[in-house]
C-alpha cells in the first residue's frame, strides 16, 4: 500500500522557520521525483520544490528566494522541506507528491500538512 504521510506543519511566527518530512512507503523510493506544492485558501495548488530521490537535480519556485530547502533520506524513505524566513503568504496546506522518474503517469499525493503563519 502507498503511503505518503506529511508531518511538521504548524503555527509559526513571521520570520520563523518550519522543517516539513514527507515519509513515502509502499514503492521504491530511488525511482520517483518528489515534490512539495501547496495550497492556499481560494488558490490553485502551485509547485513549490522537486528533488530527484536518486541525487541529482534540485529546484525551486521563484517566490522561494532562497527561503527554503529540500532534500531526501534515502535511508528513511523521507523528503524534507525546510522553511525559513516565513511570511504570511506561506500560509497553506503543504503536499508531497511521488512521480515515477520512468513512467510519470505513475504518481501518488500525500494528504497535507496545513502551515500558518501568523503573529
Amino acid at each position: 500500500q502507498v503511503q505518503l504521510v506529511e508531518s511538521g506543519g504548524g503555527l509559526v511566527q513571521p520570520g520563523g522557520s518550519l522543517r516539513l518530512s514527507c515519509a513515502a512507503s509502499g514503492f521504491t523510493f530511488s525511482t520517483y521525483a518528489m515534490s512539495w506544492y501547496r495550497q492556499a485558501p481560494g488558490k490553485e495548488r502551485e509547485w513549490v520544490a522537486g528533488i530527484f530521490s536518486a541525487g541529482g537535480s534540485i529546484s525551486y519556485g521563484n517566490f522561494v528566494e532562497g527561503r527554503f530547502s529540500i532534500s531526501t533520506d534515502n535511508d528513511k524513505n523521507t523528503v524534507y522541506l525546510q522553511m525559513n524566513n516565513l511570511n504570511s503568504e506561506d500560509t497553506a496546506v503543504y503536499y508531497c507528491k511521488a512521480v515515477h522518474t520512468r513512467i510519470p503517469t505513475i504518481k501518488y499525493w500525500g494528504q497535507g500538512t496545513q502551515v500558518t503563519v501568523s503573529s
